[in-house]
């Protein structure tokens, strides 16, 4: 990839990185070497084939890693890949928490990247589970109940937005606690926003 093929915003952000700079510049060398397109989307360097988002670099605390957006459909012949939490469907995560990490399975990622690719060109999907799957919690059905224009807006919703609004108020163990929340993200629904919009 020449300069100018690469992302000034991906330039501006690993100028910026305080944390795992080196890891971030060793994968983003390997990732450029499958032929994908460098972008920079979700404040993180992503890479696309075709316009659809393969795998995108990130960071955070404890380790970088490298996130294939179809990492469920890719073959784990290695072992590698990680589930974030149990509600992440699609998504997948090699992790790393230093540089010599990276250098030793650098083939390895290579051929995780390409198959990603493959999966692109192939036209794959992810099978999600239904919205159904999902039980919206007691107090949110009460709200609904109290506010139908609440409902509505809710049922206006994307599918991922919805079930993160619903994971969210569901974890709560007290109902006092889920109510609390719903209170707190009433007027977001209403005006059609995700839980992190």
């Amino acid at each position: 990839m020449t300069n100018s093929e690469l992302n000034p915003k991906v330039e501006e952000f690993l100028a910026k990185a305080k944390k795992w700079k080196e890891e971030f510049v060793k994968l983003r060398s390997i990732v450029l070497d499958c032929g994908v397109t460098e972008d920079f989307k979700w404040k993180h360097p992503c890479y696309t084939y075709d316009g659809k988002s393969v795998v995108l670099i990130h960071g955070f605390k404890d380790y970088c890693a490298l996130l294939f957006h179809k990492g469920a459909l890719l073959q784990d012949a290695h072992g590698i890949l990680i589930q974030q939490t149990e509600n992440v469907q699609a998504a997948r995560q090699i992790r790393f928490t230093n540089l010599q990490q990276i250098e030793e399975i650098e083939d390895m990622l290579k051929s995780y990247i390409l198959q990603a690719v493959e999966v692109e060109k192939a036209g794959l999907e992810v099978e999600l589970k239904p919205h159904s799957d999902y039980p919206i919690p007691e107090e949110l059905e009460q709200k609904f109940d109290e506010l139908p224009a609440l409902k509505t807006a809710f049922e206006a919703l994307t599918p991922g937005r919805q079930r993160a609004y619903i994971l969210y108020f569901s974890k709560a163990k007290q109902s006092k606690t889920r109510v609390t929340r719903i209170e707190k993200y009433v007027e977001k629904i209403i005006d059609g926003k995700g839980l992190n919009d």
